[in-house]
């Protein structure tokens, strides 16, 4: 593990974050600054820069995982859609984001930059409250 890097940080327990799911190799969790309620990032515990640094099994894992999400998250939100992608726009530790489709703009670019792509725009930032009630309800429906 990276002593400075953000999600190894959170795998190891020193930052506070709304946990989906986790076993000794990943984590699940919801994303701060979510597309859709729900929005959920699964990190692998070990430090791993980018996705194709994964060792397949641990990849698998990861994407085993975003399915039972998706499942989930198609009953609990009523969409027909959850995208799955891995990014590392921001933090160099491969990760996935899990997001019910509501739009299917949801996981496009098109919403993000519509200042222009040097003015890209967050979501608002979770609710500790919304965040704790909707991991409570992904977590007990996996």
């Amino acid at each position: 593990m990276s002593e400075d890097c953000l999600f190894c940080r959170i795998a190891r327990g020193e930052l506070p974050v709304h946990r989906v799911h986790e076993d000794a190799h990943i984590l699940a969790f919801l994303d701060l600054h979510p597309i859709r309620p729900g929005h959920c990032l699964i990190i692998p515990k070990r430090h791993y820069p980018w996705f194709e640094d994964l060792p397949e099994a641990l990849a698998t894992r990861i994407t085993g995982c975003a399915q039972r999400l998706a499942r989930r998250m198609k009953a609990l939100y009523a969409v027909e859609r959850v995208g799955l992608l891995y990014s590392g726009a921001h933090v160099a530790h491969a990760h996935a984001h899990v997001v019910p489709m509501h739009d299917l703009h949801d996981l496009s670019s098109q919403a993000y930059l519509k200042d222009g792509v040097l003015d890209f725009a967050n979501a608002p930032q979770l609710r500790p409250e919304d965040g704790a009630r909707i991991a409570a309800e992904l977590a007990a429906s996996l």
